[in-house]
């Protein structure tokens, strides 16, 4: 069968385990370097989905090509040109950074100049600072860079990251988010991850597929998703004396010394406004308010 080039084709993915169908006829294309999102509750498929990606589970069925190669007849062919960080990282807790970093690059073939090279490099990119620690010394962040230093040793052009920033704080959360945004920005690589940070998701990535008991329930950008799942809503927050003249006109609930109800319209905007100004009262401020990826979930449901 001859594929279109893309970054990423995928088409009718299944995958059973004892008769329950984890994925059930899943398909999709990315046809440029970027960040993908798979999010959906627990159950949905999400890591089995990256798991296929990442050549590390075979489908019982269906076709998958990443950056050209077909992952189902190639699979070493992938790994050479894969990144993969597991929810779970487990490393070596008596080795040190610098020589675990070394050992993975010998593992792929790459000479002392060239892993002395990208091992300084992502040590410096990604604020590490081992200083001849061993690895089980490390806090839980550090850990974490580690694994995504050594997922990126090699020098993938592709990375399937499975919950990145899971149980991370949050500074260093939003530095792991950062960071990935430089991998695409930068360097273009292809970054495919799950999360459950869902607000971290619609901030980084560019498409995001919403998995549901194994199939696709949306897949997009968020814009595209906000078209399918509801348009642009505003909040209209304003001060006034006497909220009681509003009673039975709008509906209102206080808001850090204001009040702020929900217009679903731009064209009752101007309604609103004067019957806030009518009853006294003075509009503040006026916001622009999307559906979030969270509530686009419990509208799709498990």
């Amino acid at each position: 069968m001859t594929v279109t080039p893309a970054m990423i084709h995928a088409r009718s993915l299944v995958k059973q385990y004892d008769g329950f169908r984890a994925l059930d006829g899943v398909g999709f294309d990315l046809e440029d370097h970027g960040i993908f999102g798979v999010i959906g509750h627990n159950g949905a498929g999400k890591t089995t989905l990256l798991k296929i990606m990442a050549g590390l589970l075979a489908p019982d069925s269906g076709t998958l090509h990443v950056d050209g190669i077909d992952v189902l007849a190639d699979p070493a062919a992938l790994k050479a040109r894969l990144g993969y960080l597991p929810e779970e990282s487990r490393l070596y807790d008596t080795m040190t950074v610098e020589d675990y970093l070394s050992f993975f690059g010998e593992i792929y073939g790459l000479d002392r100049a060239t892993i002395g090279m990208r091992r300084d490099r992502l040590l410096a990119s990604l604020a590490l600072e081992p200083e001849g620690k061993k690895i089980g010394e490390l806090s839980k962040g550090m850990r974490r860079k580690v694994a995504i230093a050594r997922s990126l040793i090699h020098d993938p052009s592709v990375l399937v990251y499975d919950e990145p920033t899971s149980g991370l704080d949050p500074m260093t959360s939003r530095y792991i988010a950062e960071y990935l945004r430089s991998l695409r920005d930068r360097q273009h690589k292809t970054v495919i991850l799950s999360a459950h940070n869902l607000y971290q998701v619609e901030e980084i990535c560019d498409r995001v597929m919403i998995l549901r008991r194994g199939k696709t329930a949306a897949f997009g950008s968020m814009a595209e998703l906000r078209e399918v799942f509801g348009s642009i809503r505003y909040q209209v927050h304003f001060a006034i004396d006497d909220p009681g003249r509003l009673a039975g006109v709008l509906d209102c609930t206080p808001d850090h010394g204001l009040y702020v109800t929900l217009v679903h319209e731009i064209d009752a905007l101007n309604e609103v406004s004067a019957c806030i100004a009518g009853a006294g009262g003075t509009v503040r401020r006026i916001e622009s308010q999307y559906p979030s990826l969270e509530e686009m979930l419990v509208k799709i449901g498990k």
